[in-house]
């Protein structure tokens, strides 16, 4: 069960905001994420409660920057997750448009054991 978490600046469109959702999914997919396992959160932020780097490690960013983070179970390989990246700049880039510069993730791996789907029952280790 991914947990995608992404965060952006306010004042971009309710279907901007879905269609980052709906790439960072389909790039999922073609990391052996199940099909439906889909729990997306997006949070706007005023430009005070989003700080970043304009230039770290070489890479511009602007206002427009997206910050993904991704929370999963561990297992994936290198390779795995630098296609995960690049399929989602890639994807970004196409629709909504999202420059790949401004692009950042971040990945969070956890054991089977630390999710609940509901019901409180460990559903991976039960």
């Amino acid at each position: 069960m991914p947990l995608v978490r992404i965060d952006l600046l306010k004042g971009k469109s309710a279907a901007y905001r879905r269609q980052l959702g709906n790439v960072v999914y389909e790039a999922m997919l073609g990391a052996n994420v199940p099909l439906n396992d889909r729990f997306v959160i997006v949070s706007e932020h005023e430009a005070d409660n989003f700080q970043f780097d304009e230039t770290y490690l070489g890479v511009g960013r602007n206002d427009d920057l997206v910050m993904i983070q991704i929370t999963w179970n561990e297992g994936r390989t290198i390779e795995q997750k630098k296609a995960l990246y690049q399929a989602i700049a890639d994807g970004l880039a196409i629709s909504p448009g999202v420059r790949p510069e401004n692009v950042l993730i971040n990945l969070v791996e956890v054991k089977k054991e630390n999710w609940s789907y509901g019901h409180g029952i460990a559903q991976y280790v039960s």
